[in-house]
């Protein structure tokens, strides 16, 4: 693993947030710990009632947010990027949930999230990298531009697909997008 990867976990274990390439876009992000979602929802100035995404490439890192676990076996990684929406243990975070009583899963073989997943031993939480309202950052200055020097750490966005992923109840297989 090389020295951004490790610098940036040692920030997430920290309390920090950065931004990073994610498997679908530039992303903020985090570890699912009160101080460090309350930050990430301030510099993107989003509600507390929407909710936020868990990325992993380790299902078991989802184990302790879910109400079912072994729902969990139907989670794979898809060649579009998919989250799942599952019911959520009465232990996950409320800033997690938002005003849901359901969880934003997305198991991902994205190297960096791997590492970092890895090093922190715990899922990132995820969210696009902007204010809420305005159109994604997609270059280091326009990050910059909207988080001024809040972000603890940065890494460059690069040639992420720019795409939503699906999203699918993992309860009903219904397709929501």
């Amino acid at each position: 693993m090389n020295f951004k990867t490790r610098l940036a976990a040692s920030i997430l274990n920290s309390g920090g947030v950065v931004s990073l390439p994610t498997d679908t876009i530039q992303g903020l992000s985090c570890l699912p710990f009160e101080y460090s979602l309350r930050r990430l929802i301030e510099l993107k100035r989003r509600s507390t009632g929407k909710g936020l995404i868990l990325l992993s490439s380790n299902v078991n890192h989802f184990n302790d947010y879910v109400e079912s676990p072994a729902l969990l076996k139907k989670l794979s990684v898809h060649d579009q990027p998919t989250t799942y929406i599952i019911k959520a243990s009465k232990n996950a975070p409320k800033l997690l949930m938002g005003e849901h009583d359901t969880i934003a899963l997305r198991l991902t073989n994205n190297p960096l999230i791997q590492s970092l997943c890895e090093l922190t031993d715990n899922p990132l939480v995820s969210s696009s990298a902007n204010i809420s309202g305005l159109n994604v950052a997609s270059s280091a200055l326009k990050l910059r531009v909207y988080f001024q020097d809040q972000l603890d750490y940065i890494i460059k966005p690069d040639t992420t697909s720019q795409q939503p992923s699906s999203i699918i109840n993992l309860h009903t297989g219904e397709k929501l997008r």
